[in-house]
């Protein structure tokens, strides 16, 4: 394995590691026991991951590669022994998730490329990537999910950091450098939507309309 694929091996279980921990936060929010933080903490976090490999017809590197394995564990663990009394901070659940956010991006759109898509492609992978853990991870969870908040801005910012990657990819200019920007920039403005409310423009106007 080239130096290439171990910084793309390092980032994708980073981004599993966080989107972990994301999981995990929530189960204790939500009351669950150990082994539901466990499922709950592999689902977001393993979940796009799964997704993005089925669609390009690959093994899935959740099951390939048992390295994989180990972040939901070491999440569950975490949350279980420091981060007691934290369910009640949606913050750090949400700096988490938008840490996973910004780096499956990155890593989902690179793949796609690496495997031949089309521009067009590889970046609705790399979004499906990203906000697919976090849509499993609510649904099970019974919350809102995110990616359909129309109080929140989720996808967007996954969005813009794919087309950033993609653009980078294709004129040779990605590096382990600008692919930090990258992440920093979808990160900062997932980060930044919360906390000010940002939000993107309904699907209908909601005057006159009922339920």
């Amino acid at each position: 394995m080239d130096t290439a694929a171990h910084i793309a091996l390092a980032a994708d279980l980073l981004g599993v590691f966080f989107f972990a921990v994301s999981g995990s936060l929530l189960a204790a929010r939500k009351g669950f026991d150990l082994v539901g933080s466990l499922l709950l903490a592999s689902l977001a976090s393993l979940g796009g991951g799964v997704a993005r490999d089925l669609i390009i017809d690959v093994p899935p590197a959740a099951f390939n590669n048992p390295a994989y394995l180990v972040p939901p564990l070491l999440a569950t663990v975490l949350v279980y022994f420091v981060f007691s009394g934290v369910e009640r901070v949606k913050r750090v659940l949400v700096l988490f998730d938008a840490a996973g956010l910004a780096l499956f991006c990155i890593t989902g759109t690179i793949k796609a490329l690496d495997v031949g898509l089309n521009p067009v492609s590889a970046v609705l992978l790399g979004v499906t990537t990203a906000v697919g853990g976090g849509l499993l991870r609510d649904v099970v969870a019974n919350e809102i999910p995110q990616l359909f908040d129309p109080r929140d801005i989720y996808a967007l910012p996954a969005m813009l950091g794919a087309v950033v990657v993609t653009v980078l990819y294709l004129t040779d200019t990605f590096t382990l450098v600008t692919g930090m920007l990258a992440a920093s920039l979808v990160f900062s403005l997932r980060v930044l939507a919360w906390r000010y409310g940002w939000h993107a423009p309904l699907a209908a106007r909601t005057s006159g309309i009922r339920r």
